[in-house]
């Protein structure tokens, strides 16, 4: 597997707390979306850890796993160019 599966279309809108540590799945395999459960094991991919250091009411994570590296795990519009 060489490209992540393609989780959703879109973006997770989620709720965020300052100070607290979230891991990322980057493989697009959790069952627990846009987080991390384990799924990537055995896979080339591993989570993206990250901190959120201000308070926000929403997050939009990305969901199509094919954001710039740059963003991190916050949806860059990426998920508009996928040839679906």
């Amino acid at each position: 597997m060489d490209k992540p599966k393609i989780a959703s279309g879109c973006p997770y809108r989620v709720a965020l707390e300052p100070g607290k540590t979230y891991f990322y799945c980057s493989c697009g395999l959790s069952r627990a979306q846009p987080f991390c459960d384990g799924s990537h094991q055995g896979t080339s991919f591993s989570p993206l850890e990250f901190h959120v250091d201000k308070q926000q009411t929403l997050w939009y994570l990305c969901g199509c796993k094919r954001n710039n590296p740059r963003s991190g795990p916050y949806c860059d519009g990426s998920h508009i160019h996928l040839d679906w």
